[in-house]
């Protein structure tokens, strides 16, 4: 029997022998920004020292930057890269849920360190792979025992990421993509009643208005005032106390409050849905992840069953579907780790 490989192979990081290299790796979200300083030591690399900002606290993200390097650092990083919540385009990116900009170029300006990038935060997820061991994983179905190929990432949280992996038959190479804001495709009447909803909404219905922390909080909006589900005190109370979406996913832990119930099993319907289309238009025959904040946080939602029913209707492609193995990632921290692992591929 053949061994699964169940993480991507990528190409290695050409460090110098004998020598520790330095790099800055920043995950820059709508929420919050984490970066770290890692130490590369004949390929290993090691965490020196990390710091979490509120993204909103600061005027811009190159001066979360200088104040990390400014504030503490013993080593000067030599790289930097930056794992961004948007679009990369010719080194430059807007913050899809933040409205806010950023340049490598700026970013040179204000460090004066030359071997920048910028890279999709899906994108570093994806490299963040590299970093893992099997225990950080979280295994729905094992799939196929030779399931060699493309793999994908979908990964809810403040927004939806998606990522693909191409395989060339020897390493796998991350591409992002902004799938998340494809058409919502509604299958069901509640389905069609929610895409209704989310038009008179958002205008534009995409898969990121219900598979992310606000979906969640849309979804429960929806079975509130349209479908008339009744919301006890309690648990209005504990969503005006704090983060609304982890409130409502925590009572559907609970199986307390039926609303909570229905909300959470529309979310890990879509969720698988999208996955198996994700999986479909990037014949992922590799693997799938479930990357982002919210899966690990749900996973026993996940291992009921439900997902991997839904996910499995994809038209006359079970047995494709079948064959892909899918994996929960259980570590929050993997886009910081990607983005330091691809700061090891660029250039002094």
């Amino acid at each position: 029997m053949k061994k699964q490989h169940y993480l991507p192979r990528f190409i290695s990081p050409a460090y110098q022998p004998g020598e520790d290299s330095y790099f800055l790796a920043g995950d820059l979200g709508g929420t919050k920004t984490n970066l770290a300083l890692f130490r590369a030591t004949e390929g290993v690399l090691d965490l020196v020292r990390e710091e979490t900002y509120a993204s909103r606290n600061y005027a811009s993200f190159s001066e979360i930057i200088q104040h990390f390097i400014t504030e503490g650092t013993t080593h000067a990083p030599q790289r930097i890269c930056i794992g961004v919540a948007g679009p990369v385009v010719k080194g430059k990116v807007e913050l899809t849920n933040l409205s806010r900009e950023l340049s490598e170029d700026e970013i040179r300006q204000v460090t004066g360190i030359q071997s920048v990038a910028l890279i999709n935060d899906l994108e570093a997820t994806a490299y963040g792979l590299a970093t893992l061991s099997p225990s950080q994983l979280i295994t729905l179905h094992r799939g196929a025992t030779d399931n060699t190929g493309n793999m994908a990432i979908i990964a809810p949280g403040t927004g939806l990421g998606m990522a693909g992996l191409y395989w060339d038959g020897k390493h796998h190479h991350p591409f992002p993509t902004e799938g998340g804001h494809g058409d919502f495709a509604p299958r069901t009447d509640l389905d069609i009643l929610l895409l209704r909803y989310l038009q008179e909404k958002y205008e534009v219905a995409s898969w990121e208005r219900v598979i992310s922390g606000p979906g969640i909080v849309t979804i429960y909006e929806f079975l509130r005032d349209i479908k008339g589900m009744e919301v006890p005190t309690v648990l209005e109370a504990a969503i005006s106390a704090g983060d609304p979406a982890a409130a409502i996913s925590k009572a559907s832990l609970e199986g307390k409050v039926p609303i909570c119930v229905k909300t959470m099993e529309l979310f890990v319907r879509y969720l698988a849905r999208e996955s198996c289309n994700l999986v479909l238009k990037m014949k992922a025959t590799g693997g799938l992840f479930l990357g982002g904040g919210i899966p690990p946080k749900i996973a026993p939602l996940l291992e009921t069953g439900d997902f991997y029913h839904h996910y499995l209707q994809g038209d006359r492609m079970a047995e494709l579907l079948a064959s892909v193995p899918i994996h929960i990632v259980n570590n929050d921290k993997s886009a910081l780790w990607g983005a330091a692992y691809y700061a090891g591929l660029l250039e002094d």
